[in-house]
């Protein structure tokens, strides 16, 4: 037989269609890569499935979760632009799926599980991207941080509490992808981490020049000496350039020259967009807004929703749950509600 070491045998049965794919990873991935046959499993043993691996299950619940349909409605950077192909976090999501899908399929990597820790990385994030962050730290006594929080979303509060009980693989990257966490176990999430720098970086210089922040000509051009003028042929750059210098070894990375270019494009980014003089107003008042949210549920607990007021957790705790779960559009129809006289909403 083909394969890995401890491949399943049938014993003259017909397999099954999860059998035949596992069997297909053994035979065609990299020795690098995690065969969903080999998966740590889940915390609660589930019996497996006759189709799916069990990273394929994971991706399924991922995308049928109401934390992911949220995502539509959460700000990527820019709060409340005014049309219609402006990122927020559910398309910068997908942009981080297509761009680790292909770097993992190229790498011969696990794209089953890729694929689900790029679809559930920001589950966590709050309103207003983040400046979420930013608002509901002072409450918590420690930086709420949005991969801490989409690691609860699974495991506690989707399904009714129950969480979506999902592989240890599948939790480990997703808690892990920020460069600010330490590194994830599996080259799989290490390839998800560099995609979500990649797009991110990426696609807000897109959006920035829609919007009016910069123009083109304004962009640094060191960084675009390496990279590329456009933003296809960045993407394209730093896709090729994460698989050539990735392909057969241990680890994913980026050759240091395109390395430093995306770095200095990320600096250049938070200094004249993010951080931009005249967004701070802005900035202000989305922070008040969520900080005024989170004092009135702490004074008002009673006015949580249901499903906050049996999650595990103090008080603070679950209102963090509730405020982080709110698109934008919500928290402002809540603060509305809750702070303004309803004369001023005619």
């Amino acid at each position: 037989m083909t394969g890995r070491v401890g491949a399943c045998r049938y014993h003259g049965r017909v397999p099954t269609p999860r059998e035949r794919s596992e069997q297909i990873e053994r035979d065609t991935l990299s020795p690098h890569a995690v065969l969903a046959a080999e998966s740590r499993g889940r915390e609660r043993p589930e019996p497996p499935d006759a189709i799916r691996t069990c990273f394929q299950r994971d991706r399924d619940r991922i995308v049928h979760s109401k934390a992911f349909r949220r995502l539509k409605h959460k700000t990527q950077v820019f709060l409340a632009p005014e049309g219609d192909h402006y990122r927020v976090r559910l398309t910068h999501t997908l942009d981080v799926s297509h761009i680790a899908r292909t770097v993992a399929r190229a790498l011969r990597l696990n794209e089953d599980l890729t694929e689900a820790i790029a679809l559930g990385h920001d589950l966590g994030h709050t309103p207003f991207g983040h400046l979420g962050e930013q608002a509901l730290t002072p409450f918590l006594g420690r930086p709420f941080r949005h991969s801490e929080q989409s690691l609860r979303v699974v495991e506690h509060l989707e399904d009714d509490g129950r969480g979506l009980n999902l592989t240890w693989e599948v939790r480990d990257g997703m808690l892990h992808h920020p460069w600010s966490m330490p590194p994830p176990s599996t080259l799989e999430a290490k390839t998800v981490r560099f995609a979500d720098r990649i797009a991110y970086v990426n696609h807000d210089v897109d959006d920035a020049i829609r919007a009016g922040v910069l123009r083109a000509d304004e962009l640094p051009a060191g960084p675009l000496e390496v990279l590329g003028p456009t933003h296809s042929a960045r993407i394209n750059t730093l896709v090729s350039d994460l698989v050539e210098q990735s392909d057969g070894k241990p680890d994913i990375r980026l050759s240091s020259p395109v390395f430093r270019a995306l770095d200095d494009l990320r600096d250049f980014m938070f200094a004249e967009v993010y951080l931009r003089e005249g967004a701070h107003e802005d900035h202000d008042k989305a922070v008040k807004l969520l900080r005024d949210l989170f004092q009135h549920y702490l004074e008002h607990p009673d006015e949580l929703p249901a499903e906050h007021q049996r999650t595990p957790g103090d008080l603070t705790t679950r209102v963090a749950d509730h405020i982080a779960g709110m698109t934008d559009r919500y928290a402002l129809r809540t603060y509305e509600r809750l702070f303004l006289p309803r004369g001023w909403l005619l």
